[in-house]
């Protein structure tokens, strides 16, 4: 058993981390919280140097890297800046659907623009109705004379208002029992007739990223818009959330080894009471609870991440990491906080942003909830 990076891992983690770091001016960045502006030109400068997209084959203009080598890019842009990591490592979010089931042409057409910084994506799954239970959709697509006729709403939509196209999960055949049997997950392109999007702000954190409603009014989609086997929507998109979970992982522990380091280094240069308060034995527990989570939590994705990557498919193992990193990124910024004080408290020391944004780490892409359903479900034998 080796714990050790390749040579070519470490390099990638290290073209990360110079890059990013290279990238975060903190007066640019503050412009961007306060106006909720994704941050368009460091995403295009990331996608020139091969960052998005770098798990997708190289004829669909990816690296040809897996989910090992994505989790290690996340985690480095998320460690130096939560919202700028969040807002880039989402903009691809769902490509992989069409990477695993999409077809040759869908393949060609999409995840080579979103590799080249052309194209964003987004997932639309979530309902007002219906939250994180996706085994009821009230989203329907029927056919009509070559199109599909999409109608429903999707809510808490990750690049909303920016992505240039969605995967849309819907109900396909509504005799279908239990009904998630007849769903599908279509590709739906902004502005066709019927579709609108809704900006959903002001938001506790990752400001930088999109959210909106989406509403379709009898939109019409080509046939050919349909992502692998119809009918079978349901079971695509948890093997998509097998892999994505992963990355939300990763920008769990990014935001909090982000708001550890910063808390060591306050920590080494703060005085009181004629003391550094590094040197106070109540502030050294802290830091050794913070990083001791922090290494759990980043053995426990790297494992799934390599999992993956080896197709073990172990989706207790996937949501595991999901729901104890995020875990692990509230706790250890609120105690980076705790550290600063006051101070903390304050935009400018960028805690208080790590901790904002650390939160969603634990609600999207499957609640902490839904993933102790997910363990449990594994562990009792209802899901193999």
């Amino acid at each position: 058993m080796d714990f050790e990076l390749t040579e070519e891992q470490k390099d990638i983690q290290k073209a990360a981390r110079e890059f990013i770091e290279g990238e975060c001016d903190k007066d640019k960045i503050l412009e961007l919280e306060q106006k909720h502006e994704f941050p368009k030109e460091i995403w295009k400068r990331a996608a020139r140097l091969g960052f998005i997209g770098i798990h997708f084959p190289e004829e669909y203009g990816g690296q040809g890297y897996g989910v090992f080598e994505n989790v290690l890019v996340v985690e480095e842009f998320c460690r130096r800046d939560s919202s700028v990591g969040i807002a880039l490592s989402t903009v691809d979010f769902s490509s992989e659907l069409i990477l695993r089931f999409g077809t040759q042409e869908q393949k060609k057409k999409y995840l080579i623009p979103i590799a080249k910084g052309e194209f964003i994506s987004g997932g639309a799954y979530t309902e007002p109705n219906h939250g994180s239970d996706i085994t009821l959709m009230s989203t329907t697509a029927h056919k009509k004379e070559g199109f599909f006729i999409i109608n429903g709403t999707k809510t808490f939509i990750t690049n909303g208002m920016i992505a240039n196209f969605f995967i849309v999960l819907c109900q396909t055949n509504l005799q279908a029992q239990p009904s998630y049997r007849g769903q599908s997950t279509i590709i739906v392109e902004r502005g066709l007739n019927g579709f609108e999007a809704t900006e959903i702000t002001p938001k506790m954190g990752i400001r930088m990223t999109s959210t909106a409603e989406l509403s379709f009014s009898d939109v019409k989609v080509p046939l050919e818009n349909l992502v692998g086997e119809e009918n079978r929507g349901f079971y695509q998109v948890l093997e998509f959330f097998n892999e994505s979970r992963l990355e939300i992982a990763a920008q769990a522990i990014g935001i909090a080894q982000g708001a550890f380091d910063r808390a060591l280094d306050y920590a080494k240069k703060r005085e009181q009471f004629g003391r550094r308060i590094v040197d106070f034995q109540v502030t050294q527990h802290k830091l050794a609870d913070m990083a001791t989570k922090v290494e759990v939590a980043r053995l426990l994705t790297y494992k799934a991440a390599w999992s993956v990557d080896q197709k073990k498919k172990d989706p207790k193992l996937t949501s595991m990491a999901k729901m104890f990193a995020g875990k692990v990124a509230v706790e250890v910024a609120d105690e980076a906080i705790q550290i600063f004080g006051g101070y903390g408290y304050i935009t400018e020391y960028e805690v208080e942003r790590f901790y904002r944004d650390a939160k969603i780490t634990e609600i999207y892409e499957g609640t902490k909830e839904i993933q102790k359903n997910t363990i449990a479900s594994v562990l009792i034998g209802k899901l193999k």
